[in-house]
């Protein structure tokens, strides 16, 4: 299961006092002081590691606490620092100030590190104090006290590619084709719940990521169907692959049904919808002879006035093209690769 937002509690540990200690040994009947400083609390550190995918772990545990500084000792001994928390995040993962809505974080890299909450800094001992005015100083000082915040993530998946379309587009065959994924295949509406991604590897070593994004529904953007839940998944992506299918069994307009999704995606976000995008007819082994297959193609193109592409999943054809065609428009879009692809491909 994907769980892609959850709210924590953090919480860094305390400083400990500074000591108030004189010396006291055998012969030694004017000894000054000698009370360490106080240990400083751990902080709590946010990072993006590959080895988790979800926020699965954070959906049932809301509080995380780190280790408190113990308070210094005699003979100028300093307390003991509290250990740091270091809370594993999926990449991808934002990180949002709950109580004021702030961003705090955008862990888009692997390794990428931010302290949360910083520990509180230990307290100073008397010896910190004596002076040749103050040779037997009583003061000292108490550590920082903790800080606590509450933390809103949500994870959005890093991919290369994002398949989009409306329900029963074939995304979820399309990707269990093209990559060692299984995702839920069935032939009614809604069989994806989640997104899902998945490898497709290329010949010379290239690897293409996907993101299968679960199906929209006109006025998606209003919260219709699935809402736009996933959509934020698909915000990472810097390749848009829009499944239509040639032959929808309901009977509906293709070319329509392109559309619709297109006004969801602007209505979401006109910098998702301005992304480079592949439009690809799927499910062409269902549309009739080859007759009627080169027209319904026609037609769809001269409708949209743009390049498209064909493929049926279910026999194999077009994909070996389809995977092509993303490697380009991935090598000409802007921006460098996702920083976890790159981790990933050299392990």
């Amino acid at each position: 299961m994907l769980i892609d937002s959850a709210t924590i509690f953090v919480r860094s540990g305390r400083g400990g006092d500074g000591a108030v200690s004189f010396r006291r040994e055998k012969y030694i009947p004017k000894g000054g002081p000698d009370g360490g400083d106080g240990g400083c609390g751990g902080s709590v550190i946010l990072e993006a590691s590959p080895d988790v995918d979800t926020l699965l772990d954070f959906a049932g545990r809301h509080h995380w606490r780190a280790d408190h500084g113990e308070p210094g000792g005699a003979k100028q001994c300093s307390g003991k620092a509290g250990q740091d928390l270091v809370i594993r995040l999926p990449p991808g993962t934002l990180v949002y100030d709950a109580d004021t809505g702030d961003q705090v974080a955008d862990l888009d890299e692997v390794g990428r590190r931010i302290v949360a909450v910083p520990g509180g800094r230990g307290g100073l001992g008397n010896d910190r104090f004596k002076a040749a005015q103050n040779q037997t100083p009583r003061q000292f000082t108490p550590g920082e006290p903790a800080v606590e915040k509450h933390l809103r993530l949500e994870l959005k998946l890093i991919a290369d590619a994002g398949l989009i379309g409306l329900p029963n587009a074939g995304k979820s065959t399309l990707l269990s084709c093209i990559s060692k994924a299984t995702p839920k295949i069935a032939d009614y509406p809604f069989t994806t719940l989640e997104p899902n991604l998945g490898i497709a590897e290329l010949s010379g070593l290239r690897r293409i990521v996907f993101a299968d994004i679960p199906g929209l529904i006109e006025h998606a953007h209003k919260g219709q169907g699935l809402g736009t839940r996933f959509l934020r998944h698909v915000e990472r992506t810097r390749l848009l692959v829009h499944l239509i299918d040639i032959d929808p069994l309901d009977g509906s307009d293709p070319v329509e049904n392109y559309r619709v999704i297109r006004r969801e995606l602007a209505e979401y976000s006109p910098a998702l919808a301005d992304k480079p995008e592949l439009v690809v007819l799927s499910k062409m082994d269902l549309a009739g002879g080859e007759a009627d297959r080169d027209a319904a193609v026609q037609l769809f193109g001269e409708a949209l006035d743009r390049p498209l592409l064909t493929i049926s999943s279910a026999m194999g054809i077009g994909l070996e093209a389809l995977l092509e065609a993303c490697w380009s428009a991935l090598a000409e879009s802007r921006g460098p690769d996702p920083g976890w692809r790159k981790t990933s491909a050299n392990q």
